[in-house]
């Protein structure tokens, strides 16, 4: 699975003094998070507290009001071609198309991106996901766990040296869940970098190396995972939680 040349960046993700404002209102107020290849980090934090604004600032869908934010080494405002080469993101809900198949998913995505779609490209991507014989089954068919390994497929395609997950484990039965982690675990040990956020205590915290928690707008807590049982994680989750309601 090493299918990128290994960054030249120090890190795969490195956020400076990050600020967002929405309608007047700080979402986030001074993040700062760096990230290093071949290494996961799961993101946690309050409904509202700005997980999902720092993906999509990342991904480069949304602009930072104040501060900086740099993946593989590009800055996402000045540079946000070069870093939409270097990132998948798959955002919490799976962004399929119910009446295509799954190899006309990932056609039509291969297509609008101007990357090769021929039928061995697409179908090892479906492979590398465990859909292979339901290559030509129609996506509404799917279970919530096959059209998140459908979207993951995507990210294969695009080779992306950085990934991003908004809630990957929401609405997966524990195999589909194992896979997930599986995968995000392989990735990793190929050199990627994988930044998730979760509200699962038991899933997404198995691949992570590192707990970051949001709360007033910025990082509050930012940990090795090792050094923390689920039970800790949950009471300093529910903690900061309360804080930031």
């Amino acid at each position: 699975m090493n299918w990128f040349e290994p960054m030249m960046a120090d890190f795969a993700i490195q956020v400076s003094a990050l600020k967002k404002i929405y309608a007047g209102r700080p979402i986030l107020s001074d993040v700062n998070l760096a990230i290093r290849p071949g290494e996961a980090v799961a993101l946690l934090g309050a409904n509202g507290a700005g997980k999902t604004t720092l993906l999509r600032i990342l991904a480069t869908l949304s602009r930072p009001s104040r501060g900086t934010a740099v993946v593989a080494g590009h800055d996402c405002v000045k540079h946000a071609e070069r870093v939409r080469e270097c990132v998948g993101f798959v955002a919490h809900g799976a962004w399929v198309y119910d009446d295509l198949t799954a190899l006309e998913n990932l056609k039509f995505w291969t297509t609008l991106s101007g990357r090769p779609t021929d039928a061995e490209t697409l179908r090892v991507a479906l492979t590398a996901v465990d859909l292979d014989r339901f290559a030509h089954a129609r996506v509404r068919t799917f279970s919530v766990g096959m059209k998140r390994r459908l979207a993951l497929a995507r990210l294969t395609l695009g080779r992306p040296r950085v990934i991003l997950l908004d809630e990957p484990f929401a609405g997966l039965d524990q195999q589909a869940g194992k896979w997930v982690d599986e995968y995000l675990a392989a990735f990793k040990a190929s050199g990627g970098c994988v930044l998730l956020t979760t509200h699962s205590f038991g899933r997404g915290l198995g691949v992570a190396d590192r707990i970051v928690i949001l709360a007033g707008g910025g990082v509050v807590l930012d940990t090795p995972a090792a050094a923390l049982s689920n039970d800790d994680v949950r009471r300093l989750y529910e903690a900061h939680a309360e804080d930031d309601a």
